[in-house]
């Protein structure tokens, strides 16, 4: 059986090649990185709502402190992509988590395209990946030992050291044929959100905040998984632009958001019954924040049968005659686990290609 949907995993060290600063809009957050991926666009301000449903990001600033921010809310999208695989509960947090993350850096960009996150590990979940493609759909997958997950403690399989070991997260912007990827690459030795702050504090100079969870929930509709996210990011005016009066006062703007945005709670940015804008009120209701409109999200897989058949057409004569099972090539997403058939001779062998014996699923 033939696998695709198989993420890269030889990233470079390093992000070159990003979009250069003649590249962005600077009208709002003048000291913004030029090596930023992400957009610095206004988006369309308007009235809060109590309720705005699930499923998508919500873009904000807090102009006072001089932050902006996104806060983001995943229902039914994450829980069909863990549903998909039946993973160890442990596992589906640690899927839920990543894919948020896509979610939070994705819905940022300014072009068109896929960014992928990617975890490259030593521990008992040795990969995640998920993968955002404009405007709003995305998806995942994790590797792991199922002995290995099987065998920590219940306090154990809540800490992502031991769950993920040490190792790396990669960041990769593709955006299309004819175009090179820009990958980064940041140390991993804690928790996703650990990782993706350092990322913003080490590659584009820009402090940083960020909350994840994921989790089963249930309520009146039943039970099912849920994740959600927020991010916060200091970019203060240029040098001189304040007035004198209040360059003091504004020295204790990004301590004070930090430490209102650190009170959030896992359960805060699970609960299907707060909404976002209502959490941005209790932690920002005495500086005034700001939302603007938010941008749907959906699981989606990209798989067709013509891009797994282009796939399985790039292995070698002996390799895809590796594959011939009863005379079929079966191919399967990683990603949705849907599966196609392919005859021999639609991927290139001849009528005369030996069938291999003893092939598995790898």
């Amino acid at each position: 059986m033939a696998d695709s949907g198989h993420p890269d995993t030889d990233f470079p060290a390093g992000l070159a090649n990003r979009t250069s600063a003649s590249d962005m809009e600077r009208k709002t957050f003048p000291r913004q990185h030029p090596e930023d991926i992400m957009t610095d666009h206004t988006p369309t301000e308007r009235p809060a709502r109590r309720d705005i449903g699930d499923d998508l990001v919500l873009p904000f600033t807090v102009d006072a402190l001089d932050v902006r921010g996104r806060m983001v809310r995943m229902g039914r999208s994450v829980n069909e992509a863990i549903r998909q695989h039946a993973y160890p509960e442990p596992v589906s947090r640690l899927l839920g988590e990543i894919m948020v993350l896509s979610v939070l850096l994705g819905t940022s960009m300014k072009f068109n395209g896929k960014l992928i996150v990617q975890t490259q590990t030593d521990g008992p979940v040795n990969m995640l990946v998920a993968d955002f493609t404009t405007p709003g759909y995305v998806r995942g997958l994790a590797r792991f030992d199922e002995a290995a997950v099987k065998a920590l403690s219940d306090e154990e399989a809540r800490d992502p050291v031991r769950l993920m070991g040490n190792g790396h997260l990669v960041f990769t912007i593709d955006q299309g044929p004819n175009t090179e990827r820009y990958q980064g690459v940041v140390a991993l030795s804690g928790s996703l959100a650990e990782a993706a702050e350092n990322y913003f504090a080490q590659s584009e100079q820009i402090p940083t905040r960020v909350r994840l969870a994921a989790g089963e929930v249930s309520d009146a509709q039943g039970s099912g998984w849920r994740a959600g996210a927020a991010m916060i990011q200091h970019l203060p005016p240029a040098a001189g632009s304040r007035p004198p009066e209040e360059e003091g006062s504004a020295a204790d703007n990004w301590p004070r958001a930090m430490a209102l945005f650190d009170t959030i709670e896992d359960h805060e940015l699970l609960d299907p019954d707060l909404s976002p804008e209502r959490l941005l009120y209790r932690l920002f209701h005495e500086d005034g924040v700001r939302v603007f409109d938010p941008v749907p999200v959906e699981w989606r897989c990209n798989c067709s049968r013509e891009q797994l058949l282009e796939t399985i057409r790039r292995f070698s004569e002996e390799e895809r005659a590796a594959m011939v099972e009863n005379g079929r090539i079966t191919a399967t997403c990683q990603f949705c686990s849907g599966t196609y058939e392919f005859t021999p001779e639609e991927v290139g062998l001849t009528g005369d290609a030996p069938e291999a014996e003893g092939t598995g699923d790898d």
